[in-house]
């Protein structure tokens, strides 16, 4: 029985964090997030937290700033309710890609976040697909960093088994599209790019061959979309038959829809660590898996003390 244990959650991932409970069997914790009438976050926790096994279940992700504010305001309030113990379990973690000084005078913002969540009180920290796994140096306190790849991996032996390339849109990401092919008994693509600025991708050529092949694109995020819809147009320069993309994060922010929409992608295939905005719900291409039972099991073994290593595949 999880007698110890509560969760709650702000206003990021109120869907995904009902599905967690739903997988542990046990109620959400009762919290009103609102705002005050001049925008400041106002959390109350309406039920008894003393002594108790934390969890509290919010993404980062737009609008990035509220997001966070509620989760850190969320985390001083319970900690100011003599809570035993404080998971922040942040399936999308905000500013990752500000991971390092990449100009002179630049911030490392994804530090100051590591930071102002350890100072609000947490103890823990559980997160998925972190864009940067240097990220977890970034703290003092434990942090386990989880992949969304059995999620994935089962959805594409299901649907992406014949003829089958794993295409990395980038140099970084070629360990992770290693991985999926091995399992999946693929081959691999990479495709090298030039980036002319932020949120642009200019697509230069692809190393491997992908003609007459179905391919499937590997990202840990998509942003603007800007990098995947310019990988599928040198892959079907190149002779792909059919081109999808997967990826853990879907952040599709900007023009991103407009330009998943009339792009050569067939299906667009991510998890709910960030809420669909409407558009994107409202798209045929895109396909939403589902990281509720990865992160229950998760918060199971962290509450029970139990080794979560094996989940690291």
């Amino acid at each position: 029985m999880l007698e110890r244990i509560k969760v709650f959650t702000g206003n990021a991932t109120p869907d995904l964090a009902r599905k967690i409970c739903d997988n542990l069997a046990i109620p959400l914790g009762k919290a009103n997030v609102t705002t005050f009438s001049d925008g400041e976050t106002r959390v109350e926790i309406n039920e008894n937290v003393r002594g108790m096994d934390i969890f509290i279940i919010q993404s980062t992700c737009t609008p990035v700033n509220v997001t966070l504010m509620e989760l850190l305001i969320m985390i001083d309030a319970l900690k100011r309710a003599s809570a035993g113990r404080i998971t922040a379990v942040i399936p999308y973690y905000g500013y990752a890609r500000q991971d390092r000084k990449v100009a002179p005078r630049a911030p490392i913002s994804a530090k100051l976040v590591a930071d102002l969540l350890t100072t609000a009180g947490a103890n823990r920290i559980l997160s998925l697909d972190l864009h940067a796994g240097q990220i977890q140096g970034f703290f003092n306190i434990p942090v386990d960093n989880l992949f969304a790849t059995p999620v994935l991996l089962n959805y594409l032996k299901t649907h992406y088994q014949d003829n089958l390339v794993i295409v990395s849109p980038d140099a970084g990401g070629v360990e992770r599209a290693r991985a999926f092919a091995r399992r999946l008994d693929a081959t691999i693509a990479i495709i090298d790019k030039r980036r002319e600025g932020p949120n642009e991708a200019q697509v230069m050529n692809i190393v491997g061959s992908v003609e007459g092949k179905n391919v499937v694109v590997l990202d840990d995020m998509i942003d603007t979309a800007g990098t995947v819809v310019q990988a599928a147009k040198a892959l079907r320069n190149a002779g792909a038959t059919a081109i999808s993309v997967c990826c853990t994060h879907p952040v599709l922010s900007g023009p991103a829809m407009d330009r998943i929409e009339s792009s050569e992608i067939k299906e667009v295939i991510v998890t709910d660590t960030i809420p669909l905005h409407e558009r994107a719900q409202q798209c045929s291409r895109i396909s939403v898996l589902s990281v509720a039972g990865l992160l229950s099991e998760a918060v199971r073994r962290i509450y029970y003390n139990d080794s979560v290593s094996s989940l690291f595949i």
